[in-house]
């Protein structure tokens, strides 16, 4: 079920609501493109900025979109492990497949509160739980032994999105977990050197704009085409690294304006608009790639 390219989906807002419209139209095409899964309200969907009613609304929009041609995986994480519980139990009921649930932040708890935090969730469903290690959002990181431990007491913990940019760590994961434990990539530049030890796809920004792309690469990958997946890496590289030129998802919002996906770039306060400097080099990017006239 976590095999692929799975796209960390970001939301549109238009006079600061959620612009149902666009994010329908984003869903189509990632689907037409051929991609495994999608993920509602995660970090690219300002999931730190919806409040609980969106939150729900773009679950269920992105369940009725998706209508079981793809998965959908829905962020449901929490500093409050109370408010996770909720969260999660709240998105099975908007009929999620399974669900990504980021580190507890802020808080700074030891593992072994990291440990209970996670297994208290997967305790609140019988649907598949991924764990979401981002330590340059959350402050810490889910260790190896955590990672592991979760997975030999929580039956549905079944997968971790990688965040932290360690290569070394995946190759700790890799050897400290069960096979079909699923390690997945979330930074697009590091899919290829992640899956080249182990991971086997991605939960990818890029594809938002570049689904078939992505797909492509990640399914190149899997087939053991090292270096046919490199290609596809070197010539979407730069996209990767553009993308990230300002804080996630301003410069994604920008493209997908620019490329007709969505009709507003907008973002939530405290984020704020991508700096000229930085809209000129993605733009550049874009048009070199011919994604925009």
């Amino acid at each position: 079920m976590f095999k692929g390219s799975f796209t960390a989906l970001a939301t549109p807002f238009k006079d600061d609501r959620v612009d149902e419209v666009s994010f329908e139209r984003l869903i189509e095409f990632q689907i037409e493109n051929g991609i495994t899964g999608i993920v509602p309200a995660g970090s690219t969907g300002e999931s730190a900025t919806l409040d609980h009613q969106e939150h729900r609304q773009v679950i269920e929009l992105a369940v009725q979109s998706a209508k079981g041609r793809c998965k959908v995986i829905a962020g449901t994480g929490s500093n409050s492990t109370a408010e996770a519980v909720a969260l999660t139990r709240d998105a099975e009921s908007a009929g999620a497949d399974a669900f990504l649930v980021v580190a507890p932040y802020y808080n700074k708890p030891s593992q072994e509160g990291v440990f209970q935090h996670f297994q208290k969730i997967a305790a609140a469903t019988e649907k598949p739980v991924v764990l979401y290690s981002i330590p340059g959002r959350c402050v810490i990181e889910i260790a190896v032994e955590t990672v592991a431990r979760l997975a030999a007491h929580c039956p549905n913990i079944v997968a971790l999105k990688e965040s932290g940019g360690n290569l070394e760590r995946v190759n700790q994961l890799r050897e400290a977990l069960p096979e079909s434990f699923a390690l997945l990539s979330g930074d697009d530049s590091l899919t290829l050197p992640f899956m080249a030890v182990g991971a086997v796809g991605v939960i990818s920004v890029a594809s938002n704009l570049i689904p078939r792309e992505v797909a492509t690469l990640v399914r190149l990958l899997l087939e053991g085409d090292l270096l046919g997946g490199r290609r596809v890496h070197s010539r979407l590289y730069p996209l990767f690294r553009d993308l990230f030129a300002a804080p996630n998802p301003v410069p994604l919002k920008a493209a997908l304006e620019w490329t007709g996906i969505i009709e507003t770039p907008d973002v939530r306060l405290p984020l704020t608009s991508m700096p000229d400097s930085a809209a000129r080099t993605l733009r550049t990017t874009l048009e070199r790639m011919g994604l925009i006239p």
